[in-house]
């Protein structure tokens, strides 16, 4: 078995100021286990007083090996996983996956199950940007919108427990379409959420956003520019922040956002306070899809009629030994997708999500690799809180919108 080495302070230095070697600044761990990390995260901390001279971001605390693993599994099989990833976006995580799958080989999908993805990843990202809310807010001692925010969430969940059967991994998207179509209360749930959470989102504005103690946390501090925020690979909210409107619904649309009208918020100011105006102005324009989605939603199948990569129905399998072989070899062997790789790209919660896959002709991908943008959000976390005290880096973390389990895999 092998044992921990201490690692000594010579083998840092690169890492940290001279001054640090001297003892003139002081040494310091923040994390892995604190509330105010949003996750298993270690920061170590250079700091001349309160004041953060360096920040070195320590991660791998949550490593899963995902990756790895999904290339032993099935296609199908090998989705369940990507739940396990970024856990605030679990319809998100299984969305990015189908469509790489369907663009490797192949598969079309039906236009309600389309309008069906959309409704649920933007219900997806507006519970993610309450529990981001809630905890930023939180971690500037905004304790009430905590708890306001996860009173309107628990909404959103109950929604999805209606049409998954799970409130948080629900594996409901697959290739080629959803396990099933929504349930005859499905609608009613959606519209009654989408008359109560404007007067919310209100509400949490008039909490925070002309709130002075707020202000004094949030204005002028973690400021990085558009330029800067591009070079970094910052995409989502973090970006938007500071400028550029990328958002991969508008630059390069899929599952029809190309029919829905919705604006791509931006600011210019770039600091916490700017990426959380953005966060609530996002949440009004996921509502603004929803209803359209709604109103748009048409009839039909919600699966793919392509039997070599869907099983069958379930109603054929009772009566049809054919259909019960079928079912079986898929489930049991898999289907071999076309030698070749595909990437497929969402707009997440927290920027750009992307899915690589490449095949050598078998059932089981060759190599699985996922963009995340947590882990893009992170790595500029250095440049934004060098000169801010220490008080201030709990703010710029909570910010950049990250979720360590998106980022270690």
């Amino acid at each position: 078995m092998s044992q921990i080495q201490e690692v000594s302070l010579d083998e840092l230095r690169h890492l940290f100021s001279e001054r640090a070697l001297t003892g003139e600044t002081m040494l310091l761990n923040m994390g892995p286990q604190h509330p105010s990390t949003h996750g298993v995260l270690r920061l170590l901390l250079e700091l001349d007083g309160e004041t953060v001279v360096n920040c070195v971001p320590d991660i791998g605390f949550l490593h899963t090996g995902i990756e790895k693993n999904m290339e032993s599994k099935t296609y199908q099989k090998a989705e369940v996983m990507t739940d396990r990833m970024d856990y605030m976006n679990t319809v998100g995580n299984n969305f990015t996956y189908c469509l790489a799958v369907e663009k490797l080989v192949g598969l079309d999908v039906p236009p309600r199950a389309q309008a069906i993805r959309v409704i649920l990843a933007e219900l997806t990202r507006i519970q993610s940007h309450l529990a981001w809310l809630g905890s930023a807010a939180l971690d500037v001692a905004a304790m009430s919108v905590f708890l306001y925010c996860f009173r309107e969430r628990e909404d959103i969940l109950d929604i999805m427990e209606l049409v998954s059967g799970q409130r948080m991994m629900t594996t409901y998207i697959r290739p080629g379409g959803v396990w099933r179509d929504v349930p005859v209360e499905f609608e009613a749930a959606v519209r009654n959420f989408l008359k109560i959470i404007p007067k919310r989102i209100d509400e949490y504005e008039a909490l925070l956003t002309k709130n002075p103690l707020f202000l004094d946390r949030t204005l002028g501090i973690g400021v990085i520019s558009g330029e800067e925020a591009i070079n970094w690979g910052l995409t989502g909210a973090t970006l938007r922040a500071s400028g550029p409107d990328y958002d991969v619904r508008k630059f390069e649309p899929y599952s029809g956002y190309e029919q829905y009208d919705f604006d791509v918020p931006t600011r210019t100011e770039g600091d916490v306070y700017a990426r959380y105006i953005l966060h609530i102005e996002e949440m009004r324009q996921s509502i603004r899809i929803i209803q359209q989605a709604l109103d748009k939603m048409p009839l039909g199948p919600v699966r793919s009629n392509n039997y070599k990569f869907i099983p069958p129905p379930r109603s054929e399998i009772g009566t049809s030994m054919e259909a019960l072989i079928h079912h079986f070899k898929l489930w049991t062997e898999g289907f071999n997708a076309p030698k070749g790789s595909a990437y497929a790209a969402t707009e997440s919660p927290r920027g750009e999500l992307g899915c690589f896959l490449e095949s050598d002709g078998g059932p089981k991908p060759y190599r699985v690799h996922f963009r995340a943008p947590s882990f893009d959000n992170l790595q500029v976390l250095p440049r934004l809180s060098q000169g801010h005290f220490v008080a201030d880096l709990v703010a710029i973390i909570a910010s950049v919108d990250i979720v360590l389990g998106d980022i270690d895999r």
